[in-house]
């Protein structure tokens, strides 16, 4: 009769790399945050986002819409920095193709933005002119 073959054993401190890798994450976001200004431009944006659909009382569907366009502006952001900053690494001087890259990340910072202004616009905008129109 075959024998079963054991389970393989887990790898040890697997857990614990999991929950390390969320702290390296949430370090990446202090760092961002303390050195890149447009970022610190979108969390007070985003403060400001929370407090008004707070004050308007923003339906799920609303909150949906509106933390989808602040996180994919906060991803686009730290895309954009993780690029700028790998491509200063490997190409410290000069370069047309270094340039193009960053322009490239940028605009994908800029479509993001535009995007959440549109979000912000659909799900603000009648709430505002409902009392601003009155």
């Amino acid at each position: 009769m075959p024998v079963a073959s054991p389970r393989p054993p887990a790898r040890p401190g697997l857990l614990r790399r999991r929950i390390a890798s969320f702290g390296h994450a949430f370090r990446g976001v202090g760092v961002a945050l303390r050195s890149e200004l447009h970022l610190q431009f979108h969390a007070v944006a985003s403060a400001a986002v929370l407090g008004l659909g707070l004050y308007f009382g923003l339906t799920a569907t609303e909150w949906a819409l509106v933390a989808l366009a602040v996180a994919g502006v906060w991803a686009a952001e730290l895309f954009n920095t993780a690029i700028e900053t790998l491509t200063n690494l490997v190409s410290p001087e000069y370069h047309p193709l270094a340039g193009k890259t960053k322009d490239v990340a940028a605009a994908g910072v800029l479509l993001a933005a535009f995007g959440a202004l549109a979000v912000g616009a659909l799900v603000f905008g009648p709430k505002i002119w409902a009392i601003w129109g009155r």
